[in-house]
């Protein structure tokens, strides 16, 4: 980032999804959000005038704001942001500039089921092993980082999710659930538009074949599996497992996204260590 406190749009894709993943403050006006109703992920929307006021983000987090074209709005508020003590820089070019490099977005509409208010509440069935901690995994990653998810009996999920307002998924009656041989993992990218974003594309037939029992059909997905099912008896409390488990998804993702060609040759390891030691 550079000394005038702005971060370009590859910087900033390079942090979405990540554990260094900074606060993303959305300052939009109506118009230009009607004109294009997409958000960059786990950003929230907030009105340029109260932002200041309401932020959630703590003085030391990095905090990104962005507006259409990265000009007054966005350089205003992430001026006023710092005058308060806060990490704040403004995204070049605004999303104008995301858009037109391609970068990915959640439609606004699939976002509806989430509370316009602070974090969502999600519930699913106890003891989770793969898809469990995948959803959980990218709803906090893509969609709201402070996220909160209840486990509970298969039964009690739906009623749970009635009685508290929760939103339910990976369980029969819920609309992020499995879908024929897909799993819901794939339900939730499909839903929130980011099916085609290059890490997680590549991780879905991970998870799907790791979570329906095919590990022969993906290479990668007999590792997934036995660190799931190795996890899942080591710890017994599941919120523990997955803040846990949120550490092996954010290692799969970055493979996945930087890596995934990547290969272990211990024997050039070994040339290579020899060789810097003459």
């Amino acid at each position: 980032m550079s000394a005038i406190h702005r971060i370009s749009v590859s910087q900033l894709a390079r942090l979405v999804g990540t554990t260094h993943m900074p606060h993303i403050y959305d300052v939009r006006i109506t118009e230009d959000i009607e004109t294009y109703p997409f958000i960059i992920p786990s950003a929230q929307h907030y009105d340029f005038l109260t932002l200041a006021d309401d932020i959630s983000a703590g003085s030391d987090d990095m905090i990104v704001i962005l507006c259409h074209g990265g000009l007054k709005l966005s350089q205003g508020v992430a001026a006023l942001l710092r005058s308060r003590g806060y990490n704040a820089f403004y995204l070049q070019g605004g999303m104008v500039a995301w858009q037109e490099a391609s970068q990915p977005v959640v439609p606004l509409s699939s976002l509806e089921m989430l509370p316009k208010v602070g974090p969502s509440l999600w519930v699913t069935r106890h003891r989770p092993k793969i898809d469990r901690i995948a959803c959980p995994w990218f709803i906090r990653r893509f969609l709201d980082r402070e996220a909160r998810f209840l486990f509970v009996e298969p039964a009690q999920v739906m009623l749970v999710a009635d009685r508290f307002g929760a939103i339910p998924f990976d369980v029969t009656g819920a609309a992020l659930t499995h879908q024929g041989a897909l799993c819901s993992f794939d339900a939730c990218l499909a839903h929130f538009g980011l099916a085609s974003e290059a890490g997680l594309s590549k991780m879905a037939p991970i998870i799907r074949a790791a979570d329906r029992g095919k590990c022969d059909t993906v290479p990668e997905a007999s590792g997934l599996h036995a660190m799931s099912v190795g996890l899942s008896h080591l710890i017994k409390d599941d919120n523990t497992l997955l803040e846990t488990g949120m550490m092996l998804y954010d290692a799969l993702y970055k493979w996945a996204r930087d890596h995934y060609e990547e290969q272990h040759d211990s024997r050039a390891l070994d040339s290579q260590i020899v060789s810097e030691s003459e």
